[in-house]
């Protein structure tokens, strides 16, 4: 089985740090491959850096299907270019934010979800809505961190992860926590041994979601949402 993971960013440490974290939970007969573009916003913290990292994460997505891979997952917590993606794509693309929260609901009354930047809990509010799973959202909460603070500076981030989960924990009602950001891979289980609590870690639940995925077969439907665009020139 092959699977392509991209980085929509272009930090070739948090790609790093990504493919480690993976490599040491992949199944043993999975042929992993772990990239960035070339071209786009070293990490993404806005929506405008999403709208840049979107066409050079297509290119490799359509890549991926010409090179015979059997799914591709969108390792960002914000899921840029998801839905065209899936357009493009006979292979499954699994974006690590929409899986997760479909995880996390299935693990618990209530999540919470860790983002790096407060600036962007609205437009985490904004997707647990748009994928109907408003009743399980039990907060969003800022670890006051820059993405690539997240990723160089590991020990603060876990201890950032800690009290601001424990927070969730004991005044959100939060039975699941959501690490909300693809550099902080590999986190996970030092904070759910810390706290007693379910920790997801995005990326690792899209890995294996992925490989499940292409086991059974499956793909996203052509015949509507995700139906492939009409032939057409791009000037």
């Amino acid at each position: 089985m092959k699977i392509l993971v991209i980085n929509p960013n272009t930090s070739i440490p948090m790609t790093n740090q990504i493919r480690i974290a993976l490599e040491a939970i992949k199944r043993a007969d999975t042929d992993l491959t772990v990239t960035c573009p070339e071209k786009g916003p070293e990490t993404i913290e806005s929506a405008y850096d999403e709208a840049y990292a979107i066409p050079p994460t297509l290119e490799l997505v359509n890549k991926a299907n010409q090179d015979g891979y059997d799914a591709v997952i969108l390792a960002c917590f914000s899921d840029p270019g998801l839905d065209a993606a899936k357009e493009i794509s006979t292979i499954p693309v699994i974006g690590i934010e929409e899986v997760t929260l479909h995880i996390a609901a299935m693990l618990g009354a209530k999540f919470s979800i860790m983002t790096p930047r407060k600036q962007r809990i609205p437009s985490k509010v904004e997707h647990v809505h748009l994928r109907g799973l408003s009743h399980f959202l039990a907060s969003v909460r800022s670890l006051d961190l820059t993405v690539a603070e997240t990723e160089a500076d590991p020990t603060k981030t876990k201890q950032r992860l800690i009290e601001v989960s424990k927070i969730a924990v004991e005044e959100d009602g939060a039975e699941v926590i959501i690490m909300g950001c693809a550099g902080m891979a590999g986190y996970a289980q030092e904070i759910e041994d810390t706290l007693n609590i379910k920790v997801l870690d995005p990326s690792a639940v899209a890995l294996k979601t992925a490989e499940a995925i292409a086991d059974l077969g499956l793909s996203h439907s052509k015949v509507g949402l995700f139906a492939t665009p009409p032939a057409k020139e791009f000037k």
